[in-house]
C-alpha cells in the first residue's frame, strides 16, 4: 500500500470513528451527549420534584427506597429478564455517566443494552421529557454518599474534562 492509499484509509477510519461518536455517544464511557437536562443533586427544588416523580413513575419497579425489585437483583426471572436494579449506592447506577442514565430512562433499556441482553426497562421520554428525567436523576443522586456522587460526577465529565 502506498502512502496515498494509507492516508486515505486512515482518514476514512478517523471520519468513521467521529461519526460513530457523534451518532452513538453513549457507546463511549464517560461521554455524554450535549444538552443534558439539569440533574444537580444539590438543587433542592429539582430534587423535590424528582422525589415526587420517582414515587409515581419508578418506585413500583425500583423500590420506594431505591432498593430495587429484589435483593438478588442480578439473577434472572423465569422470563429471562433481570430484576429492576436498586438505584441506591448498593446498585450500579452511580457507575454510569449522566448521558447513559438519561438515555436509558428516555429511550428504554433495550435501546441501550449490549448485544444479547434483554431489558425490561420501558421508555419514559415521551411521557416525562428530559427535564423531568433530569429531576428524577437529581433525586437519585441526592441519596448517594458524597464519595459515590463525586465518582459518578467524574465519570459523567469523561476523561480529560
Amino acid at each position: 500500500m502506498n502512502k496515498i492509499h494509507l492516508a486515505v484509509a486512515l482518514g476514512g477510519m478517523a471520519l468513521a470513528g467521529i461519526a460513530t461518536v457523534q451518532t452513538f455517544p453513549s457507546l463511549i464511557p464517560g461521554l455524554s451527549p450535549p444538552g443534558l437536562p439539569p440533574s444537580d443533586p444539590a438543587n433542592r427544588a429539582l430534587v423535590a420534584q424528582g422525589r415526587d416523580l420517582y414515587a409515581t413513575q419508578c418506585a413500583q419497579c425500583h423500590g420506594a427506597r431505591l432498593e430495587g425489585e429484589d435483593p438478588d437483583w442480578k439473577r434472572r426471572k423465569d422470563n429471562g429478564l433481570l430484576y429492576a436494579p436498586p438505584h441506591d449506592v448498593s446498585g450500579h447506577t452511580w457507575h454510569h455517566p449522566d448521558g447513559v442514565l438519561i438515555a436509558i430512562m428516555r429511550d428504554g433499556g433495550q435501546v441501550n443494552a449490549p448485544p444479547g441482553f434483554t431489558s425490561g426497562m420501558p421508555a419514559f421520554g415521551e411521557t416525562l421529557g428530559d427535564t423531568k428525567l433530569g429531576a428524577i436523576l437529581a433525586f437519585i443522586k441526592s441519596t448517594w454518599p458524597k464519595d459515590a456522587r463525586a465518582r459518578q460526577a467524574a465519570i459523567s465529565q469523561g476523561p480529560g474534562q
